[in-house]
């Protein structure tokens, strides 16, 4: 009865941060349900830019585990009218290019709307406009992926293996790897495996695990052209590398 509890909410999708004139709510979308992840308030007001960049950077803090499990799919809620949205942006662009640019840059998308209380969110998510959202995010997300992935197939470096099994990921990822081994670094699969696979308590386990070890943990759309290339490699990849 655990295991099933524990997979009812499905796997991470996306981030949603409700911005709002004195506040910001975090959002972790996983694939049936939103939960709340934390409530973040300025110490101030916006036209003090001190208090704004503090706001922001506790913002930027608040996103960095989320990030670190793989999910850097990110929606940004904003009333209409307000300049929230590009005021956050902004400061990404100017403090932070780690999220914009290199191969683990995030993937950012804007809708006009709050997100700040569950009934807001409830509503926000179910719009086609939010859903064309997501899938356009995490297409972009998953796309970088992708590339990182054809990389590591067409590289002669040692440092980086690709494995293509439950099996093999599983041997990588559960057990104590000796000195010198590659460490896995992202698990990579498919929504179309995790619904066939007839091995789901396997599965299951092992992403689990995977993310309790920071291995960076992703399901991709089956239908994408991201995940249409996982598909081709058999809907399930782990990647590692050498430290």
């Amino acid at each position: 009865m655990k295991t099933k509890k524990r997979y009812k909410r499905g796997y991470p999708v996306a981030i949603l941060i409700g911005l709002e004139e004195h506040q910001a709510v975090l959002w972790k979308i996983f694939s049936q349900v939103v939960k709340p992840q934390k409530t973040l308030t300025i110490d101030g007001t916006r036209s003090n830019p001190k208090a704004l960049y503090n706001f922001h950077e506790s913002i930027i803090n608040d996103l960095r585990p989320t990030l670190k499990e793989g999910v850097r799919s990110i929606i940004i809620a904003s009333p209409a009218r307000s300049n929230y949205t590009q005021e956050f942006s902004n400061h990404v662009h100017q403090h932070h290019t780690w999220l914009t640019q290199g191969p683990n840059k995030a993937s950012f998308s804007e809708i006009t709307g709050n997100a700040s209380s569950h009934p807001q969110v409830a509503a926000l998510t179910r719009t086609n406009e939010f859903h064309e959202l997501i899938s356009q995010t995490t297409s972009e997300e998953t796309e970088n992926l992708i590339d990182l992935l054809e990389k590591r197939l067409n590289t002669s470096n040692r440092r980086d293996a690709v494995l293509f099994s439950l099996e093999e990921a599983e041997n990588l990822i559960l057990k104590r790897q000796k000195p010198g081994r590659p460490k896995p670094e992202y698990l990579l699969l498919t929504d179309r495996y995790l619904a066939d696979s007839r091995a789901k308590n396997r599965l299951h386990r092992l992403m689990q695990i995977a993310q309790n070890k920071k291995v960076k943990t992703r399901v991709i759309n089956a239908k994408s052209a991201a995940g249409q290339r996982l598909t081709q490699l058999g809907g399930i990849i782990c990647l590692a590398r050498l430290d």
